[in-house]
């Protein structure tokens, strides 16, 4: 049987949930890629070779120019600690 503060904290996320539900949201789990698994970076850049001068890379780099123009893409400032171990290592411009 679980204890009391087991329940409490079930109850707490069933709560939460629903709440959440009530607003029109739904729950959505995703697998994503581990940046920091070995082999992450190869199979990465093997891939963007691939891509590298296709009409395809042009196209989505457009698109993405486009939808993000006018951004304010100021460097996230992480503070004292920096960044949380295993964050991705992004190239500062």
């Amino acid at each position: 049987m679980p204890s009391p503060a087991a329940k409490a904290a079930q109850s707490k996320f069933a709560r939460y949930r629903a709440a959440k539900r009530k607003q029109g949201l739904k729950l959505l789990r995703i697998w994503v890629p581990d940046v920091n698994a070995p082999g992450f970076a190869e199979e990465a850049a093997r891939q963007a070779a691939l891509l590298r001068g296709a009409p395809e890379e042009t196209e989505v780099l457009a698109f993405i120019e486009a939808a993000t123009a006018g951004w304010n893409l100021e460097p996230y400032d992480w503070g004292p600690e920096g960044p949380p171990p295993g964050s991705a290592k992004l190239p500062q411009s």
